[in-house]
């Protein structure tokens, strides 16, 4: 199961600037945490959310680390307030705040708006462009490869190995990488076998805060589609047993967990609930032997200088798969929910998250600033609570008129 998560699940601290052996103790420290919670009835593993990619980047170029951190923290304790209010007054809150109109575009624009940085990757450069890495040509050929692989794995692929499109990809790219002589193998040469992870402690700023806390968004929807997914696998309604609140409390104390140790935001992992499809290993006590020995790999200091090693066009491959396959689950939750766009309503909303997402809009008073996807996300839910629904009053007048009838 964790060999299945593994790409996935130290590909965002490499692109974000975390610590791999801090992101794998944190999985694991949070999937014990969620099992805890939800007293360890679901068969289900938590990683590095990749809905946290862009606001990390940004985060950790603005304020530090640290101070990420404590954003990320911050974004944690919105999953308990959520599910809180989901304990008082039902899951269908959450579908009346956050409908397929607000959380779709919000998505897309967490995709498309990294697109920029994936190209720069793909062709050899730093995410911002500034610095060439990698010969033009030469990282070309192994993006491309990387990229390729992934895609024709995620396709064309059987069984288990159609579960690491993203392992097969970085295996590959790596490959080439070495067959170019572009692997520096020196921060293992100079890494101790064991060794601490390098744990961070968040500071808190209130800029941060206020900048990630409408990110929690996003994941919040993809959580309980998540639950769905591992429900319909097992044949057990875990929306009702242990609920909804304690998944998403699970979730949400799992995520606080982790920035306490300067670890990525967890999520649950849909590779890992695709292993479980196939294995029928209902079982969630191999979940807890899963986070143990992730927990326990976190040590091996060799194990994260390695990971380090991956060249830039290799994961510049396969973001751009990534971050288009992100903004295509958006637009897909638009289409899936029928979102008419026809409706001025639904156009305006979905119209101005995508423009002031994608084109880096900001709103600040004095010294704070909103920008990306916290600035859009906040928007997309004051114009769906303020803008008139026509289309359901039209509705509910229609069944008014029926139930006279």
């Amino acid at each position: 199961m964790l060999f299945v998560a593994f790409g996935a699940l130290v590909l965002m601290p490499l692109l974000t600037g975390l610590d791999t052996n801090v992101a794998l103790f944190t999985a694991g420290i949070g999937t014990l945490i969620f099992q805890l919670i939800t007293k360890r009835q679901i068969p289900i593993f938590l990683a590095s959310s990749f809905a946290f990619i862009a606001p990390i980047m940004y985060g950790v170029q603005t304020w530090g680390i640290p101070s990420t951190m404590g954003g990320l923290m911050a974004a944690g304790c919105v999953y308990v307030v959520l599910a809180t209010v989901v304990k008082v007054r039902g899951a269908g809150f959450i579908k009346r705040l956050l409908p397929p109109v607000v959380v779709g575009p919000v998505i897309i624009v967490i995709g498309l708006g990294l697109a920029p940085v994936a190209v720069n990757m793909a062709i050899g450069k730093t995410g911002d462009g500034s610095l060439v890495l990698v010969e033009q040509n030469t990282a070309l050929i192994i993006s491309l490869a990387s990229l390729f692989t992934t895609i024709a794995v995620a396709i064309f692929a059987k069984g288990m190995l159609k579960l690491m499109p993203i392992l097969a990809g970085i295996s590959v790219g790596y490959g080439l990488s070495l067959a170019f002589g572009i692997v520096d193998f020196s921060p293992v040469a100079n890494a101790s076998w064991i060794a601490m992870p390098n744990f961070v402690a968040p500071e808190f700023n209130w800029h941060a805060i206020l900048f990630m806390i409408p990110v929690a968004i996003a994941p919040a929807v993809e959580h309980i589609g998540d639950i769905l997914a591992i429900s319909n696998v097992t044949g057990k309604d875990f929306i009702k047993k242990p609920g909804l609140h304690r998944t998403l409390a699970g979730d949400g104390v799992a995520t606080i967990a982790s920035s306490a140790f300067g670890g990525p935001p967890n999520t649950t992992y849909s590779e890992v609930t695709g292993a479980v499809t196939l294995t029928k290993a209902f079982n969630p006590v191999i979940m807890t032997w899963t986070a143990i020995t992730a927990i326990l790999l976190a040590f091996v200091g060799k194990l994260g200088a390695l990971m380090q090693t991956i060249p830039v066009p290799v994961m510049g491959g396969i973001m751009c798969l990534l971050f288009g396959s992100i903004a295509a689950v958006g637009l897909n939750s638009l289409i899936k929910n029928h979102v008419d766009m026809n409706e001025p309503r639904n156009l305006s909303i979905v119209g101005v998250t995508l423009v002031f997402g994608i084109g880096g809009m900001a709103f600040g008073i004095g010294s704070f600033s909103l920008t990306g996807i916290s600035l859009c996300g906040i928007i997309a839910i004051l114009m769906n609570l303020v803008l008139p629904d026509n289309a359901a009053a039209h509705e509910k007048i229609v069944s008014d008129d029926l139930d006279q009838i």
